[in-house]
């Protein structure tokens, strides 16, 4: 390895490792308690290192949750690659969600608790793999009204509702983990069975 990758490398390591330590102090202790000086102590680096990486603390929070944002798009569309249904894509996109951020509790409060209380909202820039992650739950509600399969509905807004249970869902399952919740898959399973079921196209009455 030439001394050009190599340093290429090793910047990429710490940049991960400002990064990773950032993530668990955000988590163990609250994002407004943390300080530059604080991560750069926990890495024994100087916080000027830190600045030449990122330049404050929002960016760091930001690049997590981005990091993040790419992770369940990634996870999802490995979830859902294989499925022909357009329904059953639907609701496995929803359970795909539900056991990422189940899995990845301190990266999901982070991203869709924490990012938005400080920056006031969720952007999702257009071409972005979360922006097409979202768009793609609309052409699926599309495609299975194209089908017969689902009622005549608004397909943002019948994605905005999935999205909006399973995100409550998980939000509650990590919030709460002492509830006395039933089984976790049947839960998951009754949750995306009512959004679909509510969705279907009802045989005419006779």
């Amino acid at each position: 390895m030439g001394s050009a990758a190599r340093r290429a490398r090793e910047k990429e390591q710490l940049r991960r490792k400002i990064l990773d330590a950032a993530r668990d102090l955000f988590t163990a202790e609250g994002y407004e308690r943390v300080s530059m000086r604080k991560i750069a102590e926990k890495i024994e680096y100087s916080p000027t290192t830190i600045y030449l990486y990122f330049k404050d603390k929002m960016d760091l929070l930001l690049t997590i949750s981005d990091e993040t944002l790419d992770a369940l798009a990634a996870e999802i569309e490995a979830a859902v690659k294989d499925i022909q249904d357009p329904v059953e894509k639907f609701r496995e996109f929803g359970r795909a969600y539900v056991e990422f951020g189940l899995a990845r509790p301190h990266e999901y409060d982070l991203t869709f608790v924490l990012r938005p209380r400080h920056r006031g909202g969720l952007a999702l820039p257009e071409g972005s793999s979360a922006y097409r992650m979202f768009e793609s739950v609309g052409d699926l509600v599309r495609e299975c009204v194209h089908e017969g399969r689902f009622r005549e509905l608004d397909a943002a807004a019948a994605a905005q509702s999935l999205w909006a249970s399973v995100h409550g869902l998980t939000s509650l399952l990590i919030a709460y983990p002492d509830f006395p919740w039933v089984e976790r898959d049947a839960l998951i399973s009754q949750t995306l069975d009512t959004i679909t079921e509510g969705h279907r196209r009802r045989a005419s009455a006779e």
